[in-house]
């Protein structure tokens, strides 16, 4: 059953009316992906530099693994985030019949 449905006005025109089932349906699944992916930009953006002092005896390429960690890891994880945040959002839309065209 899909999310959004065409319907008539008092006046005739056609206008889309959500289903407040589905609605709600919609929205747990879409909050949930959103605190999902802000619990892991929280451990990338703070958990990783918390153990950065113990990585740092260890080098990559002459620097600390923590400072390497904490400059590139934390960026790597934001930007693989980012696509996979907006492949399961398009997932749910589709699964809700609101994708866009």
């Amino acid at each position: 059953m899909p999310l959004v449905e065409d319907v008539k006005d008092p006046q005739g025109a056609r206008v889309a009316a959500t289903d407040q089932v589905n609605g709600a349906a919609y929205w747990k699944k879409t909050s949930g992906l959103m605190w999902t992916v802000l619990a892991i930009w929280f451990v990338a953006g703070f958990g990783i530099h918390f153990f950065a002092p113990a990585l740092n005896p260890i080098h990559v390429l002459g620097f600390p693994l923590g400072f390497y960690f904490a400059a590139q890891g934390s960026l790597i994880i934001f930007v693989v985030g980012l696509f996979w945040f907006a492949k399961r959002q398009n997932e749910i839309d589709e699964e809700f019949g609101v994708q866009e065209d």
